[in-house]
């Protein structure tokens, strides 16, 4: 694309609204504007101060198109460095449309996607990585993933990075200066020194790397999957976990043949929950697909919760006062061996086993099935009771003390392969300087960790890797 001509692009939803919002960049984009927009006051937008705002019409020739507030910005005191205009339209998508239309015949170009923050980070108004956090502020659902995108587009990430790389490249520019004076055995790099700068940053780079799988789920929402025989209570507790009917709910076995899944944001984090098919032998082949997908969501799932139905256990099992006879009977026992199974197939998973429909049982009988089954959690996903202790236990499940403290958390798959492999050309460093080997070999692995360290804030990049970036920018930011 070509980065010097004038582009435009709307810059709010797409459809009907109260208002819309019309952005312009371009060397000329101030120079375009006027013509077209006939101030209440007659002012002309050329004379006009950076970051003012002006009533008045856009028109074609004699025609009056709409009545609009105009915002001028000169470069480099805009979002994209450039001069800036920006029009504020009432939403209607023809007066959108035939506002957009008008400047593209003055010889401005539809912006591609991502093309107003490419202009910002090529004018040096941002480092890549702040850039990519505005694709992840614009996306974020919840208050995790927004404090985590405003605190990388703030520059907090960037800063690390760069101090980093700015210490390394010190000690570089020393290794490289003794190469000069290779003949006369000077040694400028302090070895100590650099070896105590290297510790340094392998530290850093591991809990940065680390903080990836925390930020990843926080990011994407953590996926919960709810899982169970027939009949427990699945849907009801997905229900009851988002507030609302979600998921059918009958007493008929095998109602839900296919996941049903929801997010719903925990004290800012964000969750997924998956209600799937109860866990069965079957002869239903439509039943065994949807059992068959529930094995797949409890691999994909972060979270496992096993939910069994307290009132089906087997009379002997508890001192039940009252059971109704009609019912199936479950043991603890066997109850205990499907908890197993599904432990031994998902070593890694947490697992929280749930009794619900503790409604239907006394006191006694919940104290004495919690003293049987270790780490048991009851609840009535009918009632509501015990949901809200079972949010808070799921919120254990994330360490979110690095959210709480501000500390950098990754996010971006990019950062981490990024990071990865200059955690790998610093512990060659680290070899070299433990072996003591000479000041040549030394810079070719700080060379290429230092080419890592830019990938991240695009000190160095190329073409492609923009195009693969800004390619996932809507139109218009």
């Amino acid at each position: 694309m070509k980065l010097n001509d004038n582009i435009i692009a709307l810059a709010t939803p797409s459809g009907a609204g109260a208002i819309a919002v019309i952005r312009i960049s371009g060397p000329k984009a101030i120079d375009l504007a006027t013509p077209v927009f006939i101030s209440k006051n007659n002012k002309d937008l050329r004379e006009q101060h950076s970051h003012t705002l002006h009533l008045g019409n856009i028109v074609d020739g004699e025609r009056i198109i709409d009545e609009v507030l105009v915002s001028v910005f000169h470069g480099p005191k805009s979002y994209t460095g450039e001069n800036t205009i920006e029009i504020s339209c009432h939403g209607s998508p023809y007066i959108q449309q035939e506002i957009i239309q008008l400047f593209v015949r003055k010889g401005c170009r539809s912006a591609e996607a991502g093309e107003f923050t490419l202009r910002a980070f090529l004018n040096g108004k941002m480092d890549l990585s702040q850039a990519e956090a505005i694709a992840d502020l614009i996306s974020s659902e919840n208050q995790a993933s927004h404090q985590m995108a405003m605190q990388q587009m703030r520059g907090g990430f960037s800063k690390e990075i760069q101090e980093l790389r700015q210490e390394l490249l010190n000690f570089a520019s020393l290794i490289e200066l003794e190469l000069d004076f290779a003949e006369e055995d000077v040694e400028f790099a302090n070895r100590e020194d650099f070896k105590n700068l290297i510790a340094k940053i392998q530290q850093v780079l591991k809990r940065l790397i680390d903080s990836f799988a925390v930020g990843n789920v926080l990011k994407n929402g953590i996926p919960v999957a709810i899982v169970g025989e027939p009949n427990v209570g699945k849907s009801t507790l997905l229900n009851a976990l988002l507030n609302e009917e979600r998921a059918i709910v009958s007493e008929v076995a095998g109602t839900t043949r296919d996941t049903i899944e929801d997010e719903i944001s925990i004290d800012g984090v964000g969750f997924r929950f998956i209600d799937t098919a109860g866990i069965r032998k079957t002869e239903d082949v439509v039943e065994n697909i949807g059992i068959k997908r529930t094995f797949e969501k409890i691999s994909q799932a972060q979270v496992v919760l096993y939910l069994f139905d307290a009132s089906q256990l087997q009379h002997g099992d508890l001192k039940s006062s009252e059971i109704n006879n009609q019912r199936k009977r479950v043991n603890v026992g066997q109850l205990k061996v499907e908890i197993e199974k599904i432990k031994n197939q998902f070593p890694q998973k947490p697992l929280l086993v749930l009794a619900n429909k503790i409604d239907q049982l006394t006191a006694e009988e919940i104290d004495a099935l919690q003293n049987q089954i270790e780490g048991l959690k009851v609840l009535s996903a009918k009632t509501g009771k015990g949901v809200e202790e079972l949010q808070q236990k799921l919120l254990q499940f994330v360490n979110t003390g690095e959210l709480r403290n501000n500390n950098t958390i990754v996010t971006n798959t990019r950062h981490y392969n990024a990071l990865l492999s200059a955690l790998e050309e610093i512990n060659k460093v680290q070899d070299g300087l433990n072996h003591n080997l000479s000041g040549d070999l030394l810079a070719i692995d700080i060379r290429e960790a230092l080419h890592y360290f830019g990938e991240i804030t695009g000190e160095i990049t190329n073409d492609d890797l923009l195009g693969n970036i800004f390619a996932n920018f809507c139109i218009g930011k």
